[in-house]
C-alpha cells in the first residue's frame, strides 16, 4: 500500500487531549500554556530589578566593600536560572499520561458479578458490560480500587485520575497547575516541588538582601533607618514583593513537603483524608522521599512521534460510554441548564424550554377533538349518556346536553312525539332558568371577591 494512501500521521498531530505540542511533538504543554509567559515575568521582574540594584552599588565609589556584591549577584543570578529551568521542565514534558485505548477492553466479569458500586459501564458497547469500579492489588499487598474511564476507555491505574483541563489520564496524578500551564503527575512532580521550592528561596534571598542593602546605608550615611527606606525605592518594592510572593509560593513548599513525608498527592490529599484511615502508598519518610528524588523517572508511556493510522483515531468517540444520568445532569435537565440540552443533526443544540417552546399545538388541539367526536359518537350508537362532570360545566355543554336529549326522545317513539316534546321543553326551560340565575347569582358573588372557583357549578350550589 501506498505511503499516501495509508494516512499515516504522527501520534502528537491525531492526539484527543487538550494538549499543544511543540519541536515535532518533542514538547508537550497544556491547553493554558500561556500562563507561562505571566509566570516568566513574574520570576525575572524582581530579580533583574536586584541585580540591577546590586551593580549599581558594586560601581558606587561611596559603597565600602563593593567586591561582596560579587557573590551576591552570582547567587541570585544561578537561582534566578535554576526557578526558569525547573519551570520550563514542569511545563513541558509529558506529566505521565496514560495512553488511551481505541476500544474498550472485554469483560472479565460475568453479567452477573457484583461491583462495589454495584454499576456498570453500557452504551457504547452493549455486549460487553464492564463494572465501573474494581478491585486491584498493588506490590504492597494492599487492594485499592480503579474506576474504568469513559473518555480513555480503560481501567485508570492506581493513583491516576483524568484531568479535565487536559483531557488525559495522569499516572500519579496530583494536580494541575494554572501557573505552569500542566498537569502535575509522577514524571514532573519532582521538577514542580524544585520549582516551588526555589522561588520560595529567591524570595527570601530578594528580601533579606534587601533589607541588608537598607541597614548599610543607614550605617554608611549615618542617617535613621526611616530616612534610609525612604531613599531606597527599588529596595522597598523589592520588600514589598518578596514579603507578599513568598506566603504563596512558601505555603505550597511546606505544604508538598507534607504531601511527600506522607506519600500523598494533592488529589488524594482533599478526597480520601489519609490523616483517618491507613494510606497503603506510604513507605515511611525515608522511603517516600528516595521514591520522589532519587528513584528513577519513568518513561513515558506514549511515543508522541511514532507514526499512526489516522482513521484508527479518528473513530474514537469522546462521549461518555455510560448511558447513566448522574444526580447533576438531572438537576440541569430539570431547570432547562446545560446538562438538559439535546442534540440534533446539524449540531444544532437545544434546551427544553426551547423544545416546549417549538412545539406545534394546533395539531395537539385537532387530536384531541377528534378524540372527543369519536367519543361522542360511541357514546350515541351505545346510546349512554356523556358523564356529567360538577367541577367543570359550560353553557357549551349545557346546550350540546339539551341537543342530545332532544334527538334522543324524538327516536323513542312516533306517536308521542309531542308529548316528548312538551315535556323536554318545560324541562329544558327550568334547567335554563335554574342555570342563568346560578350564573348571575355567581357573577354577584364573584364581583364582591367572595366566591370561590368551585362555586360556578349548580350542582354544589344545590
Amino acid at each position: 500500500m501506498a505511503w499516501n494512501e495509508t494516512k499515516l500521521k504522527r501520534l502528537y498531530q491525531v492526539w484527543k487531549g487538550s494538549n499543544k505540542f511543540l519541536c515535532g511533538g518533542r514538547l508537550i504543554f497544556g491547553p493554558d500554556a500561556s500562563s507561562l509567559y505571566l509566570s516568566t515575568i513574574l520570576i525575572l521582574a524582581p530579580s533583574v530589578t536586584f541585580l540591577i540594584k546590586m551593580y549599581l552599588k558594586m560601581e558606587d565609589p561611596r559603597t565600602k566593600h563593593s567586591k561582596l556584591s560579587i557573590p551576591i549577584l552570582a547567587v541570585c543570578w544561578i537561582l534566578t536560572l535554576l526557578d526558569i529551568f525547573f519551570l520550563f521542565m514542569t511545563s513541558s514534558r509529558d506529566p505521565g499520561i496514560v495512553p488511551r485505548n481505541l476500544k474498550p477492553p472485554e469483560s472479565a466479569d460475568g453479567p452477573d458479578s457484583t461491583t462495589p458500586s454495584m454499576e456498570w459501564v453500557s452504551g457504547r458497547t452493549p455486549n460487553i458490560r464492564l463494572p465501573r469500579v474494581k478491585d486491584v492489588k498493588i506490590k504492597n499487598g494492599h487492594t485499592v480500587k480503579v474506576k474504568f474511564c469513559d473518555t480513555c476507555l480503560l481501567y485508570r491505574p492506581p493513583r491516576a485520575s483524568h484531568c479535565s483541563i487536559c483531557n488525559n489520564c495522569v499516572q500519579r496524578f496530583d494536580h494541575h497547575c494554572p501557573w505552569v500551564g500542566q498537569c502535575i503527575g509522577v514524571r514532573n512532580y519532582r521538577f514542580f516541588f524544585m520549582f516551588i521550592s526555589t522561588s520560595t528561596t529567591l524570595c527570601i534571598y530578594v528580601f533579606v538582601f534587601s533589607w541588608l542593602n537598607i541597614f548599610q546605608r543607614h550605617m554608611d550615611e549615618r542617617i535613621s533607618i526611616w530616612k534610609a527606606i525612604s531613599e531606597d525605592v527599588l529596595s522597598d518594592i523589592l520588600i514589598v514583593y518578596s514579603f507578599i510572593t513568598v506566603w504563596f509560593v512558601g505555603g505550597l513548599t511546606i505544604f508538598h513537603s507534607y504531601l511527600i513525608w506522607t506519600n500523598q498527592t494533592t488529589y488524594e490529599n482533599f478526597r480520601y483524608r489519609y490523616d483517618k484511615k491507613e494510606n497503603p502508598y506510604n513507605r515511611g519518610v525515608l522511603g517516600n522521599l528516595r521514591e520522589i528524588f532519587l528513584s528513577k523517572i519513568t518513561p513515558s508511556l506514549n511515543k508522541f512521534r511514532s507514526f499512526v493510522k489516522e482513521e484508527d483515531y479518528m473513530m474514537m468517540v469522546e462521549t461518555p460510554t455510560s448511558n447513566l444520568v448522574n444526580s447533576k445532569e438531572k438537576i440541569d435537565i430539570e431547570m432547562g441548564g446545560g446538562g438538559g440540552r439535546v442534540v440534533e443533526e446539524g449540531r444544532k443544540s437545544y434546551s427544553l424550554p426551547e423544545l416546549l417552546r417549538n412545539l406545534n399545538y394546533e395539531d395537539l388541539e385537532d387530536d384531541c377533538e377528534e378524540d372527543d367526536l369519536k367519543a361522542k359518537d360511541h357514546h350515541h350508537n351505545e346510546g349512554i349518556s356523556p358523564s356529567f362532570d360538577p367541577f367543570f360545566t359550560s353553557e357549551c355543554g349545557v346546550h350540546e346536553d339539551e341537543e342530545n336529549g332532544q334527538e334522543s326522545r324524538r327516536s323513542s317513539s312516533d306517536d308521542d312525539v309531542d308529548a316528548g316534546k312538551q315535556v323536554s321543553e318545560g324541562k329544558d326551560e327550568g334547567y335554563e332558568q335554574k342555570w342563568s340565575t346560578g350564573s348571575i347569582n355567581t357573577n354577584a358573588r364573584s364581583e364582591d371577591g367572595t366566591s370561590s372557583p368551585q362555586s360556578t357549578s349548580p350542582m354544589l350550589r344545590k
